[in-house]
């Protein structure tokens, strides 16, 4: 029997292989207007919200364009904010998972961004997107 390409690709790749390095955060204050802002002029997909308690951690949540896209649609982004919108909590993956772990898990919560952790430290140093794991799938075939 033989594997796929693809799912090879999937299983033999680590998400360090394909992930965007560093983060950008933002307050869970943060109106979503400055949150498209940041977003447009980093041609960025998603920002990480901060957690002000840090009850449960430093990072609270993530916001990602689409969310912007839903978010605009209720309600002029000036009146919303970050906290309010983000997706929490955020799904995390180690850099040293397999893109099939990555993939696993953005099918499993719908989300089409995971924050990448430190493992020890529990702190994003980067994020892997759907199109992250396309393009690695893609430079392998």
């Amino acid at each position: 029997m033989t594997t796929n390409t693809s799912q090879r690709r999937l299983t033999d790749l680590r998400v360090d292989e394909a992930m965007h390095r560093g983060v950008l955060t933002c307050e869970r204050e943060a109106s979503l207007a400055e949150v498209a802002r940041v977003m447009a002029e980093c041609s960025i997909h998603c920002i990480v919200v901060e957690n002000d308690s840090g009850d449960d951690g430093p990072f609270w949540g993530i916001v990602s364009d689409l969310d912007l896209v839903a978010a605009a649609t209720v309600r002029d982004l000036d009146d919303q904010t970050a906290g309010g919108t983000a997706a929490s909590p955020m799904v995390m993956v180690t850099p040293a998972e397999t893109l099939a772990r990555a993939a696993q898990l953005m099918t499993e919560h719908s989300t089409s961004h995971l924050v990448v952790v430190d493992a020890e430290l529990v702190r994003p140093v980067g994020v892997i997107s759907t199109l992250d794991i396309a393009a690695a799938l893609a430079d392998g075939g």
